[in-house]
């Protein structure tokens, strides 16, 4: 299926590793010019080589700690000046984060501001940008909601989810998307400490209807077409990539 991808411009934080690596390599492969940025540039070395090496446009690199407090700034002015044009926001950046119910107030301010406050700041720096050309397409990526412990993480981007909901009735007018991609238990660097040994099997056979945890690729290939103008009448959703795992019906 072509999903008219080829030529357009995209932005995508967190691209040095898991999710927003392999969402980054799906838009090159359909003809995207990305602007990858991460904390970690020998990664991001490393993605650029790839999506050449694979006949692909090739992507700007721009190195970036998205929690400082002039980030989102830096990182939209850099990449309107590399591609002339943004067509895609992906806001992926995030890192999960566990906390007791007592415990010191550090982890939740970090988290928050990575995970909630850093995304809203880039996407505000773009929208005059999106507004004036009457396009765009931005895809946040969330977190797992149905928890039953604490995490930092997963309040932040239940906030995410609210404030695209809000942004996507506010953009619609403009010709701006404005969608979320909920992931489950994907396996990546993040998820796996917490399932050591036996226990990723154990987990997903009890929890799981697909009996496994998801790949960074079933998240790509999601997000490539919500970006996409294949997907031109999808606004205001969270679409969910968790092999059934979810229990609630809406």
């Amino acid at each position: 299926m072509d999903l008219y991808l080829t030529g357009k411009t995209a932005l995508v934080t967190g691209a040095s590793k898991g999710i927003g690596r392999s969402i980054a390599k799906e838009l090159a492969k359909e003809g995207v010019k990305v602007f990858i940025t991460g904390r970690n540039q020998q990664a991001l070395d490393s993605l650029l080589s790839e999506i050449v090496e694979e006949g692909n446009p090739t992507p700007v690199v721009f190195t970036q700690d998205l929690l400082k407090p002039d980030a989102p700034q830096k990182i939209a002015t850099a990449a309107l000046a590399a591609l002339g044009h943004i067509d895609i926001l992906i806001n992926n950046a995030g890192q999960s984060q566990p906390v007791e119910a007592t415990g010191p107030e550090e982890p939740w301010t970090k988290s928050m501001a990575l995970d909630f406050e850093r995304p809203r700041l880039l996407t505000q720096a773009l929208l005059p940008h999106f507004i004036s050309r009457k396009q765009g397409a931005i895809l946040n990526l969330t977190s797992t909601y149905e928890l039953r412990s604490l995490n930092v993480s997963a309040v932040a981007k239940a906030a995410v989810a609210m404030w695209s909901k809000q942004l996507a009735g506010e953009l619609g007018k403009d010709g701006i998307r404005v969608n979320c991609l909920q992931p489950g238990l994907i396996d990546t660097e993040n998820i796996r400490r917490y399932f050591p040994g036996d226990e990723r099997r154990k987990y997903a056979e009890s929890e799981i209807p697909l009996q496994d945890f998801g790949e960074v690729q079933d998240m790509a290939n999601l997000a490539v077409f919500l970006v996409s103008p294949r997907a031109k009448y999808i606004t205001g959703t969270v679409s969910v990539v968790d092999g059934g795992a979810r229990r609630s019906a809406f």
